[in-house]
């Protein structure tokens, strides 16, 4: 086995539970549900009464070879419907103040503290998350494999109305000095490493005809960048939005079919370059969706699901799925988390990454034990 890699896929706006891991023959399903459900004819049964949304057909095949491991109920205590403060506490861990550093960011300086990796992660999502941001942290960001370099994908004033927004969104809770440090080394760390990314784009080969969507052009862009091997260890997509206020089913179903099949093919593609052991999918979203729909979607809510997928992974279900008892339900509302999103990072971070994860998440968590030893 070679050095472990992540590929983190941030499911961004909320991605609705009830209707990803769909719990079809639960009659409170159907009662909350009665506009946007998907019905027991159209799931991909998994047993037991749950069924994958039926545009998850490549994730649901990898599912049935093992390969996937879903985690119920994960969130976090007093879970906010703000989307960018829920987000923020996936980032940084932090879930009782904004916090200073990404749990991913801090991940790469244990593994790197002389700061000597340019490459050692990269940043597929556009702008860069907050779980990449952390002092001195290098962190290569790549919009495109054809023209890369920070935020390359947009114009220079869309670039620094951008970098104006990251700054006075932080500055007042980290400091003008760390968000300044974290911009200019972060662009030094681009071009430093540009060389390296063209030089990936340039030797990629592979028979795996992936979609044209964006989120499939981010998964070929992160398997190009593995089958290279220059040292990058973490990987970071997203796809949306999830946020199915209304047009509740049609919207998910479209950015789900995209993840779905994006995933499948990212895993085919390592399979054929002899990586399958060396590579983890980690996907989450912010949280979850009220129980009861709205008539047309569904609005925010608290706990979610997430998957961990590759061939290192012991596959299945953990967790209990949250109950929709209404005396059970966060406020009574939302499905309450069972599974703290902590418990994921640690396990992640100790046994994949191998680093510490104690500072990271600040406090110990117990694993969940989804990854093979």
């Amino acid at each position: 086995m070679g050095e472990k890699k992540l590929v983190a896929v941030q499911l961004s706006g909320g991605n609705d539970y009830l209707n990803c891991i769909i719990p079809y023959d639960n009659p409170l399903y159907v009662d909350n549900r009665q506009h946007v459900r998907i019905t027991e004819d159209r799931v991909l049964d998994m047993g037991g009464g749950l069924g994958m949304n039926p545009v998850m057909s490549g994730i649901k095949e990898l599912y049935d070879e093992g390969k996937v491991a879903i985690i119920h109920g994960v969130g976090y205590p007093d879970s906010s419907r703000s989307h960018f403060r829920s987000m923020d506490i996936w980032h940084t861990a932090e879930p009782t103040k904004l916090g200073a550093e990404g749990w991913l960011g801090s991940a790469i300086n244990q593994m790197y503290p002389a700061k000597d990796n340019v490459v050692a992660a990269v940043n597929f999502a556009g702008l860069l998350p907050r779980a990449l941001a952390a002092p001195k942290a290098p962190i290569a960001s790549v919009s495109d494999l054809d023209t890369y370099g920070l935020m390359n994908h947009v114009d220079n004033s869309e670039r620094d109305e951008a970098l104006l927004a990251f700054k006075n969104i932080y500055m007042p809770a980290i400091g003008s000095g760390l968000v300044m440090d974290y911009l200019s080394q972060t662009g030094l760390d681009a071009l430093k490493g540009s060389g390296i990314i063209q030089k990936a784009r340039e030797d990629y080969k592979s028979d795996v005809e992936y979609s044209d969507d964006n989120f499939s052009k981010q998964m070929r862009a992160a398997s190009a960048i593995i089958q290279a091997d220059i040292g990058s260890r973490i990987l970071y997509t997203q796809h949306g939005t999830f946020d199915s206020h209304t047009n509740g089913i049609a919207l998910q179903e479209g950015v789900l079919a995209n993840v779905s099949t994006g995933i499948r093919d990212f895993y085919s593609d390592i399979k054929a370059s002899n990586k399958g052991d060396d590579v983890i999918m980690f996907v989450f979203s912010e949280f979850g969706r009220r129980v009861k729909d709205n008539g047309t979607g569904t609005d925010h809510g608290a706990g979610g699901v997430a998957f961990v997928i590759g061939d290192s992974v012991i596959g299945g279900q953990y967790g209990e799925y949250p109950s929709l008892e209404p005396h059970k339900l966060s406020i009574g509302e939302d499905l309450s988390f069972d599974i703290d999103f902590r418990s994921l990072y640690t396990e992640i971070l100790e046994d994949w990454l191998e680093t510490g994860a104690q500072d990271i998440v600040k406090g110990q968590y117990e694993k969940i034990g989804f990854l093979r030893n």
